[in-house]
């Protein structure tokens, strides 16, 4: 079985990333900001975590309008979206606040004209504080007209037919049982089970691959004028 073949790594997005980079794991679920940086990469299964607009959990928040912000702080969670929001700064908001790389906790500290970009469930919890959210999805999705991918499942070495073969099978099982994995991951102030099912879009389809050529592109943009 699958099972007894790989060993389970829980971390948080840009720690995969780097874990990937330095050949500590073969195979993980990647923020696409990482590619560029890998030597050697396959995408390993037609499923991602991706969006058609509003994405809910990846929200830059502000006590006061975007044109006011004079500081953000960026999440150390994921770099796909801190070089999201430094491509909508640029090019779709055209604003230039100063740009501070942040520790856990962090989110205290949004106030004012500090603003804060926070990913994951923490962001379902400042929707409930911050009187203003704006959401990068749907931003992505208003400067592009595209969807948006956030992460693909990546290995740094070619893998067996039959490995690919099975996981794709056990992503599948999973992505047929979202309603099982939002009852055991229920989250205080947002529907779990309407996140996996509206806001979260899987399939690694021709759109997507489209939207992140397109970010892939931008992203070499953003980092010569950075």
């Amino acid at each position: 079985m699958l099972k007894d073949e790989i060993e389970m790594v829980f971390d948080y997005p840009s720690n995969i990333a780097q874990k990937l980079l330095n050949d500590e794991i073969d195979m993980g679920l990647v923020p696409v900001a990482a590619l560029p940086k890998m030597t050697e990469y396959h995408i390993v299964s037609n499923c991602c975590i991706g969006c058609y607009g509003e994405v809910a959990s990846v929200c830059l928040f502000s006590d006061v309008p975007l044109y006011e912000i004079k500081e953000i702080l960026l999440d150390y969670q994921s770099r796909t979206s801190v070089a999201l929001l430094k491509i909508l700064l640029q090019q779709h908001w055209k604003i230039t606040p100063e740009l501070s790389n942040a520790q856990k906790g962090f989110e205290q500290n949004i106030g004012g004209t500090t603003a804060g970009l926070v990913i994951g469930d923490r962001a379902f919890q400042q929707l409930q504080k911050s009187k203003y959210h704006y959401d990068l999805g749907l931003a992505w999705k208003e400067m592009t007209g595209l969807p948006f991918v956030f992460a693909v499942w990546v290995s740094n070495k070619k893998l067996s037919d039959d490995f690919i073969a099975a996981f794709g099978i056990a992503t599948e099982h999973g992505l047929n049982n979202l309603e099982q994995i939002a009852a055991a991951n229920t989250t205080a102030g947002f529907d779990m089970l309407a996140y996996y099912t509206k806001f979260i879009s899987y399939r690694l389809d021709e759109n997507k691959q489209a939207a992140l050529k397109k970010f892939l592109a931008l992203l070499g943009v953003a980092a010569a004028h950075a």
